[in-house]
């Protein structure tokens, strides 16, 4: 057993110690401490017993909270004996300054209390960084406002705004600690440093302001299993995730990187993340169960990533990139956004049920457990309903509806316009050049762009375009407009650092475009909920479409957006995601509690669109 030894108190807390955390705002701590947590030379150890640790990540934010017990009782009966989540700070700080940890899927005191009450551990991985496909990597997007800010380092501008994240989240984990009764046994210091950075001082700071906010249980780094990755990523005296971890030899450069600590594998993948025009990612039973067998065999812990993804509902899923050897007009990397669902071919579906690799996984650990261990049964599945065509009917369009305008000189980002992503009307007048080649300078992400009020074509990041040739306008004065969809910042790697929007300047044959105006569409969901009828309903691409149904017992559906092209889905004011025809996905997710008994309002904006379609509902992602 090395130093970083963690032993609760075993009688009940004192007078002072309940009105401690009565004043903290934590009247619902808990009950009294049991058990001991600690880090050994080579093992975990649960009350001084050596502690495999078989975890299944999933996050609370991508599952509707009146499931998040279903999720946990399905990893369960699995075999696992812990729960993973990242926690992402973008969620609980959505605008600079305001916090929320409480309302609908924030309320992370009571997942953390549902996991206990299942008897089951949690391993808590809070970044600030944390990549999971989602926005930014967690990481506020209002920090891009600055556009000389650095992250993940020690930019003092970083570091005051990630303080004040930290400070309020450990106020909710503090009470849920096993030092104090509580669930959670390990707390992950940043995730995978080493894939990106090298300031071990950075991670220092993390650890230490842990610690003051009152954080004493055992720490643990994430990162890959390579020599590069693990000395810059990893803390003595912190537990060291692989990621993951899935030969002996994975150990063995683990330890003699970071000697005298555990090591586990801190992400076992039985499931693959996918990006738009891709084909489903997938990962074979065959292929994690061996993975899993050896982990079991010889006693070594390990978290799967994810035993169930969930969903990236409304504007939340993020995008990767990878640098391009070969420079095509000035683009140095390529952009990959993620799709909405992240069923992530998971043992768990993104609906919840089991799939083929859950009872696989099941059997194998299973027949690996403990003496005195047993498998729960698994839970009931959720009910899932198909739906009858729904006709709806074009409602309004954004040029019905545009709001006041932003003016500069040349275009500024979305973060800079305070927008986090939705659209932005970029709007000036050509003076000099009527039309010819326009270049969109480091364009993020998807544009259309409009001359005199006629579609001309669009522009996609994701194909490394940045230009399109404009016809010559016959108009003294022609008005260019370039509708801008931002698609999800970067989660992963060198290019995380990816503002939104005409992020440079505009050029029309060498011409710089001056004086714009810019209308901003955040698309919050009371805004289109509110939206009116338009009387003039503009002919142009970006229409909204609207339509009723009804449903006797609201039921688990998958909308089917097959005959639409590309857009956002509000069901009842929900944000369920964007689509997009390049596929692969086709089906959006809409959980039961999201709709009502009797009347139902499905909203679509379609960027590319011009008539409505029908829609109908499925009960599976995939046919």
């Amino acid at each position: 057993m090395n130093a970083d030894v963690h032993q609760s108190p075993r009688c009940r807390p004192g007078l002072a110690t309940v009105l401690a955390f009565i004043l903290l705002g934590i009247a619902s701590a808990p009950a009294a401490p049991r058990h001991q947590f600690a880090l050994g030379t080579n093992d975990f150890l649960l009350d001084g017993k050596p502690f495999q640790m078989r975890a299944g990540e999933m996050h609370p934010n991508r599952i509707p909270r009146e499931y998040w017990q279903q999720r946990i009782r399905m990893a369960k009966a699995m075999g696992l004996n812990t729960i993973a989540v990242y926690i992402f700070w973008n969620y609980h700080e959505p605008t600079e300054g305001k916090f929320d940890f409480k309302t609908g899927n924030r309320d992370l005191a009571e997942f953390f209390r549902l996991v206990q009450a299942e008897g089951l551990w949690l391993l808590v991985r809070p970044g600030p960084y944390c990549c999971a496909e989602w926005d930014f990597g967690g990481i506020p997007s209002y920090l891009l406002r600055e556009p000389d800010l650095k992250v993940r380092c020690r930019d003092p501008r970083y570091l005051r705004a990630a303080e004040r994240y930290l400070k309020q989240l450990a106020r909710v984990i503090r009470p849920f600690q096993i030092t104090r009764g509580g669930p959670i046994l390990l707390l992950q210091i940043e995730n995978e440093y080493g894939s990106y950075g090298n300031d071990r001082e950075y991670l220092e700071w993390l650890r230490k302001l842990w610690r003051k906010q009152g954080i004493d249980i055992p720490f643990s780094t994430g990162d890959g299993p390579t020599p590069y990755m693990l000395e810059a990523g990893s803390l003595p005296g912190c537990a060291v995730g692989l990621d993951s971890g899935s030969a002996e030899s994975h150990w063995e450069l683990a330890r003699r990187i970071n000697p005298g600590v555990p090591v586990f594998s801190s992400e076992t993948y039985p499931g693959w993340l996918t990006h738009w025009g891709e084909s489903w990612a997938t990962v074979s039973t065959a292929g994690i169960s061996k993975e899993v067998t050896f982990l079991m065999d010889h006693h070594k812990s390990f978290s799967l990533y994810v035993v169930h993804g969930g969903t990236s509902f409304g504007f939340t899923a993020g995008a990767n990139a990878d640098r391009l050897r070969v420079s095509t007009n000035g683009v140095a990397s390529s952009f990959q956004p993620d799709v909405t669902s992240y069923d992530y071919d998971a043992p768990i579906n993104e609906q919840g049920r089991p799939t083929p690799k859950f009872y696989a996984l099941r059997e194998l650990i299973g027949a690996r457990l403990p003496a005195g261990e047993s498998l729960p049964p698994v839970p009931d599945v959720i009910p899932a309903m198909m739906l009858p065509p729904i006709s709806l009917e074009r409602w309004s369009t954004l040029w019905d509806a545009l709001p006041q305008p932003v003016t500069a000189p040349q275009p500024v980002t979305f973060e800079q316009l305070g927008q986090n992503q939705g659209l932005v009307l970029y709007r000036t007048r050509l003076i000099g050049h009527k039309g010819g080649q326009l270049i969109l300078r480091n364009l993020h992400d998807y544009a259309l762009v409009f001359l005199d009020g006629k579609f001309v074509g669009t522009v996609d990041r994701r194909l490394n375009q940045t230009e399109i040739h404009l016809p010559r306008s016959s108009e003294p004065v022609p008005v260019l407009e370039v509708l801008v969809e931002g698609l999800g910042h970067i989660n992963f790697g060198e290019f995380i650092i990816d503002p939104k929007g005409i992020t440079d300047r505009a050029v029309l044959n060498g011409m710089t475009l001056m004086n714009w105006k810019m209308f901003c569409f955040p698309l919050q969901d009371d805004w289109v909920t509110r939206l009116p009828s338009a009387a003039a309903k503009s002919d142009r691409p970006g229409a909204f479409f609207r339509g009723h149904f009804q449903v006797a017992t609201p039921a688990d559906t998958y909308f089917d957006l097959s005959q639409y092209r590309k857009g956002v889905v509000w069901v009842n004011g929900h944000n369920l995601g964007r689509y997009w025809e390049i596929g692969p996905q086709t089906r959006l997710y809409c959980p039961a509690n999201w709709l009502r008994r009797g009347d139902n309002v499905i909203t679509i904006l379609d960027l590319l669109a011009t008539e409505p379609k029908p829609v109908s509902g499925h009960e599976t992602l995939k046919d």
